[in-house]
């Protein structure tokens, strides 16, 4: 069934410019692209759009404008995704004239989908740009989102923090935390993607805005199950295309920057060899 759940979104999608057993990658526009994928289709949506701050991947909109073209993406991605399947979104900060410096954007769109948010994630890392007039920021933030708040994928046990302080600890003869870990709670200490030639991350990737791999496993292990079919439209450096694949999921990724779909590839290519997966 899943199976040909893919092969139709595939089929309707065209060309892509990468393709394998598992994983697929397309170049284009993401709301158009994202147009043609059938209604109810995808189980998990991960993905980051430009944040409209002047990045080398972004043409800068007034702020009315990208907040109305975001509302017609989150809209799609409303359509696609199954009753039980879930969506996570990451959003840093924009500068708004006369308004604020780094307005977080999770309070400019988390209403603007019929979504149901279950909770804001913060990503806090470790390094980052230096501040002189405010503190220095080191955090963005996730919104997990749902369709059904009733029925949805959540694998806790597959992301369980192992490092308890007391794990032995007992209550009436009973182990007070659970033998698996303990819930990693909504703050996530992950270390940011780093550049530089004496500090430069083992994943660092040519793109200015790339996840780290730790941060994407944790979403797909907790909000999907091995076999089920992943969305990224807004594919960046490929990271959610390759955890995807590592953990067995099948995925589909949008980018609309060429440099960025070839080197994509290039990242899902040398594993696909690891995992020796049949090219199509």
């Amino acid at each position: 069934m899943r199976k040909k759940t893919i092969e139709k979104a595939k089929s309707l999608l065209g060309s892509p410019a990468y393709s394998n057993d598992l994983t697929s990658i397309y170049l284009g526009d993401a709301l158009d692209l994202l147009k043609k994928i059938p209604s109810n289709s995808i189980d998990l949506v991960v993905t980051s759009p430009p944040y409209n701050i002047g990045k080398v991947y972004e043409r800068s909109l007034p702020i009315d404008e990208y907040l109305n073209w975001c509302e017609q993406w989150l809209q799609e991605i409303f359509r696609v995704v199954t009753e039980s399947g879930s969506f996570w979104l990451n959003l840093g900060y924009v500068p708004i004239a006369q308004k604020g410096k780094a307005i977080p954007l999770p309070y400019l769109l988390w209403d603007k989908t019929p979504f149901f948010m279950i909770q804001e994630v913060v990503w806090n890392y470790g390094a980052g740009v230096a501040s002189k007039h405010s503190f220095s920021p080191r955090n963005e933030k996730f919104l997990f989102f749902v369709k059904d708040p009733d029925n949805y994928v959540f694998n806790l046990d597959s992301v369980r923090d192992k490092n308890v302080k007391y794990p032995n600890q007992k209550k009436n003869g009973k182990l007070k935390v659970n033998p698996l870990g303990k819930n990693p709670s909504d703050v996530w200490q992950i270390a940011k993607i780093t550049s530089g030639a004496n500090r430069s991350s083992k994943e660092r990737a040519p793109h200015p805005a790339q996840f780290p791999e730790t941060v994407i496993e944790r979403i797909i292990l907790v909000s999907s199950n091995p076999g089920d079919i992943l969305l990224d439209p807004f594919l960046g450096s490929g990271t959610t295309s390759a955890v995807a694949q590592r953990l067995s999921r099948q995925s589909i990724g949008f980018e609309i920057q060429a440099p960025y779909v070839e080197y994509a590839t290039e990242r899902v290519k040398a594993l696909t060899m690891r995992m020796k997966l049949p090219l199509e």
